[in-house]
């Protein structure tokens, strides 16, 4: 599976999935791009788009774009990754 890390997501976050093909946002080029526009390059190149961003369903419509699975990953202070 194809992913992509926000930037608001630490690129070591990758280690936890081994099996995949990671990018991050900074490693695409696509830093400081608006979550609209992030959300429609992302679909075209990948399987599920990875946040911590809370306000992004409030932004954004969150439906997934065709294609591509929308996920994002609350932490509620706990750490998911060292």
């Amino acid at each position: 599976m194809r992913l992509l890390l926000d930037e608001s997501v630490p690129s070591r976050f990758r280690r936890s999935l081994p099996n995949h093909e990671v990018r991050t946002v900074v490693e695409m080029g696509w830093s400081g791009i608006k979550n609209g526009e992030l959300l429609a390059l992302a679909a075209n190149e990948f399987d599920a788009f990875i946040t911590v961003d809370k306000n992004l369903p409030y932004q954004q419509n969150w439906a997934p774009l065709p294609g591509m699975s929308a996920n994002q990953i609350f932490t509620a202070g706990v750490r998911i990754w060292n």
